[in-house]
């Protein structure tokens, strides 16, 4: 018997997460998405350090192969873009700079 309450349990997240988003896009001005969107790519330039660090994928058992950092590199980048705008600098940063505009 396979156990699929994982499997459930990340779909109900990721549809949750999904329908939040849309609830969050519906209620922004085009200026505010454009502004949005600049932010979710500099956390995703954030996340891509921090994955740079922090995810060494050296294998002892297989030998470098040509082209291999350029594979990773852009493994880092789609799972930065993936992860970018749910870590929580991208909202900080949002309300930072709407607040900033507010003054001025």
């Amino acid at each position: 018997m396979i156990d699929k309450t994982n499997a459930l349990n990340s779909l109900a997240s990721a549809k949750s997460k999904e329908l939040l988003d849309n609830l969050k896009s519906k209620k922004l001005s085009e200026n505010d998405k454009a502004l949005r969107a600049q932010t979710d790519k500099f956390e995703a330039l954030f996340i891509k350090n921090l994955l740079d660090i922090s995810l060494k994928l050296d294998n002892p058992l297989y030998p470098k192969q040509p082209g291999n950092e350029i594979y990773e590199s852009m493994f880092k980048d789609q799972l930065a873009g993936e992860l970018s705008g749910h870590f929580g600098y991208s909202e900080l940063l949002f309300n930072f700079l709407k607040a900033k505009e507010k003054l001025s």
